[in-house]
């Protein structure tokens, strides 16, 4: 788990210090998705945050849970957008939002955008129709989604990210680092998912890597994203044959 951040002062300024279970309705550890060991870890021991945190794990590890969490308690809709979005479509978010609390930096602003792959065709329909924003549906899924970001780099607060590399090319990865690092320099705070070692390398991020294990904090180089893709790009065939077993 990250260290504490009480006792450094600058981080007062971040949206979110710390997320810890709501002590007025706490979540039965025996109910999904507490039952997940990352979620429970949070339940159990809090979250403090950084200005910049990535989280990584297999698949069901439990990332996009958590981060969805994070954003509807920080009151962000579920399918994305900032704090002002209304759009839905179908609800299948996990219960967690309600058990979480949030312990926000004093003054920090309390303004923020959600963006998760799986639903952004959603809501460009929803900005398309409200008429907010440029045409993101007539250009590529990776450039529509760099647009947006860079169209609403204006707000200063949370960011949250939800597997943003489904939508990207290695470039497209590259020059969403370049973005998430000038969040962070004007003063914003950044959360995501992420499956890509290329996204995982955020310079200044606390890396927190998920799985049966709970929650734990990693350098880059013994993540097992990163050594799975450097094993598998080194000798592909040693892993594809596999396949014929």
């Amino acid at each position: 788990m990250p260290p504490s951040r009480d006792d450094e002062p600058m981080f007062s300024r971040l949206p979110l210090l710390a997320v810890e279970e709501s002590p007025e309705n706490p979540m039965p550890r025996g109910a999904w998705p507490a039952t997940v060991a990352p979620v429970r870890a949070l339940l159990d021991d809090g979250l403090p945050l950084g200005a910049a945190t990535v989280l990584v794990g297999d698949n069901g590890a439990g990332k996009s849970t958590i981060v969805e969490g994070i954003a509807m308690a920080y009151g962000l809709n579920a399918e994305g957008g900032s704090t002002g979005a209304m759009h839905r479509s179908r609800e299948s978010e996990s219960p967690l939002a309600d058990h979480l609390l949030l312990r926000r930096g004093p003054g920090a602003s309390r303004a923020g955008f959600f963006l998760r792959a799986e639903t952004m065709h959603g809501f460009y329909s929803y900005l398309e129709e409200a008429r907010i924003g440029s045409a993101l549906h007539e250009r590529s899924h990776g450039e529509s989604f760099l647009d947006l970001v860079v169209e609403r780099s204006r707000i200063r607060g949370l960011w949250v990210f939800d597997e943003p590399e489904s939508a990207l090319s290695l470039p497209g990865c590259l020059a969403l680092i370049g973005l998430l690092r000038d969040l962070v320099a004007g003063g914003s705070q950044v959360i995501m998912a992420t499956h890509s070692p290329v996204l995982a390398a955020l310079p200044g991020a606390d890396l927190l890597e998920l799985g049966e294990w709970g929650t734990r904090r990693s350098d880059y180089d013994s993540l097992d994203l990163v050594r799975g893709w450097r094993g598998f790009l080194d000798d592909p065939r040693r892993y594809l044959r596999h396949l014929d077993g």
